[in-house]
């Protein structure tokens, strides 16, 4: 896969370039992650904050984990659009939601987190890490 690969927001407000691949690709199962995504489970790839050029505003939210971490987001204050999550205690480790790349191929799990709480019609694919909670 060539990079950078460009993103963006749903109304364009925000955009980013991805310098470089994922380190890793999770599927979270969580409560939590499918309310933000509406869905079984959210994707998010784990990147290192200087491999992500971001221009735009962004505004944050936050919430208090079952960990008692911080779980921040980065969001486009338009369209409402998640761009990536990051622990504020490590700003520097990116969970970018890739969803809205351009070329969306890179977002194959490699591993799936918070099984414990899985949609049960959902069937994980053979081969990839599964961790009951958080890993």
């Amino acid at each position: 896969m060539p990079y950078p690969i460009s993103g963006s927001c749903q109304c364009g407000g925000v955009t980013y370039q991805l310098l470089a691949a994922p380190k890793m690709v999770v599927a979270c199962h969580c409560k939590e992650c499918q309310k933000l995504s509406t869905s079984a489970f959210s994707i998010t790839a784990m990147v290192d904050a200087s491999d992500l050029v971001i221009q735009g505003e962004l505004k944050d939210w936050s919430r208090v984990a079952e960990s008692g971490n911080t779980a921040a987001a980065k969001f486009c204050p338009t369209c409402g659009n998640r761009i990536y999550h990051y622990d504020p205690v490590k700003p520097e480790a990116i969970k970018l939601k890739p969803s809205n790349l351009s070329d969306t191929s890179i977002i194959q799990p490699t591993a799936h987190a918070w099984v414990s709480e899985k949609q049960g019609w959902y069937q994980i694919p053979d081969g990839v890490k599964v961790f009951d909670k958080q890993p």
